[in-house]
């Protein structure tokens, strides 16, 4: 398991996301995401936009993707 920062992935905070692959603490961002502002978190409401609407422009999407997935195979795995 890896460890990531919400801050890491574009958030706003340092929470710990975890994961086996980068894809796994993508994921976790969006759950994290979700929940914060559901939970009336503003602070994170931007990053959840940009979340949601990262999809919509692909190449865009592809450098954060590949970006992330290099920070994550770059990550010291968790005892």
């Amino acid at each position: 398991m890896k460890t990531m920062t919400c801050r890491q992935l574009g958030g706003p905070c340092e929470e710990p996301l975890l994961g086996k692959t980068a894809d796994e603490v993508i994921k976790a961002q969006d759950r994290h995401l979700k929940v914060a502002v559901k939970a009336g978190d503003t602070t994170h409401e931007q990053a959840h936009k940009e979340m949601k609407d990262r999809w919509k422009h692909p190449r865009q999407s592809m450098d954060w993707y590949s970006s992330t997935k290099t920070a994550f195979a770059e990550s010291a795995e968790d005892d």
